[in-house]
């Protein structure tokens, strides 16, 4: 396997609680907050929603293209990831859902589908968190 990009992020401090994120470049500098909190900071899971929904709207854009779909400028994708917690601790839940108005029904549906089998995030996450794909 080639690697074509590696991100490196320095994480100080109490992590969720004040702590502090900081990527090489200087591109991401970012306060970290417990989720659920007013902090004046994020938290890993609106990192993961953000990084997510990021990688899986270019996968359908990716399907679309090799598929000579054109897409509507409107397409959106939002991530809800949810911190749960059971008998054997904490875990991770989440939704994809997915907004491309005027793209027929069961187009939108392949592509939506289609991009959770190439999304690295989708393929890291497969087996390990709950997933629901919703074409909204």
């Amino acid at each position: 396997m080639k690697v074509i990009y590696t991100a490196k992020v320095h994480t100080t401090g109490g992590g969720r609680e004040g702590g502090t994120s900081r990527s090489d470049d200087g591109n991401l500098d970012i306060k970290l907050s417990l989720p659920g909190t007013h902090g004046d900071g994020t938290n890993p899971e609106q990192l993961l929603a953000a990084g997510w929904s990021a990688c899986y709207t270019s996968a359908i854009k990716i399907l679309a293209s090799q598929k000579k779909i054109k897409l509507p400028a409107e397409l959106s994708t939002d991530a809800e990831i949810d911190l749960c917690q059971g008998d054997d601790g904490y875990s991770l839940s989440a939704r994809l859902n997915v907004s491309m108005p005027g793209i027929d029904r069961e187009v939108g549906q392949e592509l939506i589908e289609g991009a959770h089998q190439i999304c690295p995030y989708s393929k890291s996450l497969r087996g390990t968190v709950p997933v629901e794909l919703k074409l909204l």
